[in-house]
């Protein structure tokens, strides 16, 4: 475990750091509560004691702006000057535990023990939520898909940043998905960001986040996007939209593995796996100065090109078979069949929407239809969508 003790006493601070370095675990010292508080924003921690007496920023304000921040880790609170209301006040505000001085050996070890326990719950729980929202699988056997999988198997364990280019409806999120999934990071978050759906007075702050009273509407302190995805993958989709002024922010996050909020001057440092989705041709963006040069080079150590239906016909039957089954189990149907006739019919159409056009049509299909899907339903209720 990775623990943070924050004491102005030396000896409570060496103290604890020989008690607990011989239980086994990482410690990580701080003298004042600032000191702490930047720690604490900058790693992630397993456990932090504060003291509540400290200099500069007092253990209840460490815990204001620790609960501001959306600090996870459990909070052990310790004092020499302690009093019953002084402990019920600093669980109202979040710590985990109270312990007076002179501290306990035991009482230590008890209170760490089940403060670590919250800690892997937290995790597991995380975990959990991950397997329950299953990722689709990747539907397919041409040999464009083929190569798509074979790419992410051999991509997804490093932590080369992937550009993953397509036109729209494509599957561009499901091989982002797939790329963390198989990865070592997918125990940790995956963070989404669509570049081209925030303005672009915004996008600064929903990348790096902002500290309170940065602009009019900073009411609090806010994590942006990058420091969410801190030991995992940043998804950043439709990058082609986004501004120069944020392409060169994201190019030094990249550069130096570190950022600062809006509204600060102190660097935050994050480890980030950056993988980015476009529709868009960069390289003609870049001749028309709207794209960084730099930035494309960093981005695109690996490219996945994800092709457009028309180009993997081969897939549609079983594509339209998976999203029968998928959406007659999602809606409580009895799963439906479809003949071959209409198989093959869906088959000869151009499909401008990709995947995400071909299930609407299945969808369609399921509902304005009876029994098994027939060539002459498609006619009917597909053809007039295309011509």
């Amino acid at each position: 475990m990775k623990l943070l003790i924050i004491d102005d006493e030396k000896s409570i601070r060496n103290t604890l750091k020989e008690i607990l370095e011989f239980e086994g675990h990482e410690i990580f010292l701080s003298a004042d509560g600032v000191e702490g508080l930047a720690m604490a924003l900058e790693n992630n921690f397993d456990v932090i004691f504060s003291d509540i007496k400290m200099p500069n920023m007092d253990g209840m304000e460490l815990l204001d702006k620790l609960n501001e921040a959306n600090i996870d880790s459990p909070i052990i609170m310790i004092s020499g000057h302690g009093s019953i209301d002084t402990a019920v006040e600093c669980i109202k505000k979040g710590a985990f535990d109270f312990l007076q001085k002179p501290l306990d050996l035991n009482r230590i070890l008890i209170t760490l023990r089940n403060a670590t326990d919250k800690t892997n719950l937290v995790k597991e729980t995380k975990i959990l939520k991950r397997k329950v929202a299953k990722i689709p699988d990747i539907v397919g056997v041409s040999p464009a898909i083929t190569r798509i999988k074979n790419m992410i198997d051999r991509v997804a364990p490093t932590d080369a940043r992937v550009l993953i280019t397509g036109s729209n409806g494509t599957g561009k999120e499901l091989v982002a998905r797939w790329l963390h999934e198989k990865s070592n990071r997918n125990e940790m978050p995956f963070i989404e960001v669509n570049c081209a759906a925030i303005p672009g007075e915004l996008i600064e702050s929903e990348l790096f986040g902002h500290e309170k009273g940065a602009f009019t509407s900073a009411v609090k302190q806010h994590k942006g996007k990058f420091e969410q995805a801190d030991g995992g993958t940043l998804f950043m989709d439709e990058i082609g939209d986004m501004s120069l002024a944020a392409q060169a922010k994201v190019l030094r996050v990249l550069q130096e593995n570190k950022l600062s909020r809006v509204g600060s001057d102190k660097d935050i440092n994050v480890r980030v796996r950056v993988i980015a989705a476009t529709n868009k041709n960069l390289e003609q963006e870049i001749s028309k100065g709207l794209f960084r040069e730099d930035l494309y080079h960093r981005l695109s150590v690996i490219i996945i090109d994800v092709p457009p239906l028309t180009d993997r016909k081969e897939d549609i039957p079983l594509l339209t078979k998976h999203f029968i089954k998928e959406i007659c189990s999602d809606n409580g149907m009895s799963e439906r069949k479809i003949d071959e006739g209409a198989l093959k019919e869906l088959a000869g159409y151009k499909w401008t929407g990709n995947i995400r056009e071909l299930r609407n049509v299945v969808e369609r299909l399921l509902i304005l239809t009876n029994n098994t899907i027939t060539r002459d339903d498609v006619i009917s209720y597909a053809k007039p969508v295309f011509k």
